[in-house]
């Protein structure tokens, strides 16, 4: 490696370029970014992990790509960068037009690290930016990509991925937490497991759509779709880390208040562990997916909150979230975040958790998407782009 470093080319180099890796390239570039990626498993387990997440149906039949950064013209090639995207479906609106597109999203930035400071990473971002644009989209236009940054904002957003609103609330999964979660005798909670996923999903993303149309104009409004796909991938995830570390995976994905459809208050969620100790629950995080209030259409609720919804609404998200502090606690979760709340969420998780604190995030985890179709102005999209939905699940 040592002589290979030294005779690298240049980043702005003609010879160098995207290409989808071999199966060995995919392996060595793994393999280097375990460290980063693989938190609480083994080399060994991380490496199988990725094989098994691969052949889930959100990545199967070109749902998931590999990118890497070659020089081209070298005779023993080595991948100076590389990266995966996800094909997800996405809505787009914009003046009551609804419309389905491909959005992309990318995961899995890596450069080796006796290679960085030499703009690799840049070099491949840009191409691949300019890629994306065209990727797949033969069926669907692919009008925007996401990623999620874990190295501040300004890398990316120089890039064309401008950061959006990355904040989360963080209810700590302590005794005192669960004692004080809310028992209303008029929201009882209902556990959610597998076979429930596919018709709530279904249902759900009838709510996106039907907000959108409604959906003021002037603005474009775009959302990642949290079809059945995405939420069985992230669930996938979390069974082989929970077999690994316990020999036995989660069967509870989530909860619901009321079951009377068009008033159903719902959401899924999924378990990350951090901690390479099994008794340790210190890292390790409960994650809500997707929090789904069905009564008042997305769009209303999610950006609107009147003195109403706070009666209606409060009480029912307190319960969601102490049923998810409950199971958390049984999987040695530390935590249970919930991603860009509303007002109405920030008040239920006080009601759980008094000294619950909003968390403004800046270095991890930061929500940035690329536009790929036309500006309507050139300030920063964020500007005159609304992201509905902008929640974990749609992160990879």
């Amino acid at each position: 490696m040592n002589g290979l470093v030294k005779d690298l080319p240049d980043s702005r180099s003609p010879a160098l370029g995207l290409v989808q890796p071999t199966e060995e390239e995919k392996l060595r570039q793994m393999k280097a970014n375990a460290v980063a990626w693989r938190g609480a498993l083994s080399l060994d387990a991380y490496l199988k992990r990725e094989k098994f997440l691969a052949s889930r149906e959100l990545t199967q039949n070109g749902g998931l790509t590999y990118w890497a950064l070659v020089d081209k013209a070298a005779k023993e090639r080595l991948v100076l960068a590389g990266c995966e995207t996800y094909r997800k479906r996405a809505i787009v609106a914009q003046n009551g037009t609804v419309k389905d597109v491909w959005c992309h999203g990318i995961g899995s930035v890596f450069c080796p690290p006796e290679l960085r400071r030499r703009g690799y990473a840049a070099r491949m971002l840009k191409e691949l930016g300019e890629a994306l644009k065209i990727w797949q989209a033969d069926e669907r236009e692919s009008l925007f990509s996401v990623l999620y940054s874990d190295i501040g904002k300004e890398f990316y957003a120089a890039l064309g991925w401008e950061p959006f609103k990355s904040a989360h609330i963080s209810v700590p999964c302590t005794s005192q937490a669960i004692a004080n979660e809310l028992h209303d005798p008029l929201s009882p909670v209902h556990l959610l497991y597998a076979d429930d996923l596919p018709d709530l999903c279904a249902d759900d993303e009838k709510l996106i759509r039907q907000s959108m149309k409604m959906a003021p104009s002037g603005k474009v409004h775009v959302a990642v779709v949290p079809d059945v796909e995405t939420i069985l991938w992230h669930h996938a995830r979390e069974e082989f880390v929970a077999q690994e570390l316990y020999r036995r995976a989660p069967d509870v994905k989530g909860a619901m208040v009321f079951d009377e459809s068009g008033k159903r208050v719902w959401c899924y969620w999924t378990r990350m562990w951090y901690n390479e100790d099994p008794t340790d629950d210190a890292g390790n995080t409960l994650h809500v997916l997707r929090l789904v209030v069905e009564g008042e259409g997305t769009l209303n609720w999610e950006t609107q909150a009147s003195d109403e919804m706070f009666l209606r609404y409060v009480p029912s998200i307190a319960a969601l979230i102490g049923a998810a502090s409950q199971e958390a606690r049984a999987w040695n979760m530390a935590n249970v975040e919930i991603w860009n709340p509303t007002k109405i969420v920030i008040e239920a998780a006080k009601t759980v958790y008094p000294s619950a604190e909003m968390v403004h995030r800046d270095s991890e985890s930061i929500a940035s998407l690329r536009w790929y179709g036309e500006r309507l102005s050139v300030g920063p999209v964020g500007s005159w782009i609304d992201w509905l939905g902008n929640e974990k699940y749609a992160w990879c």
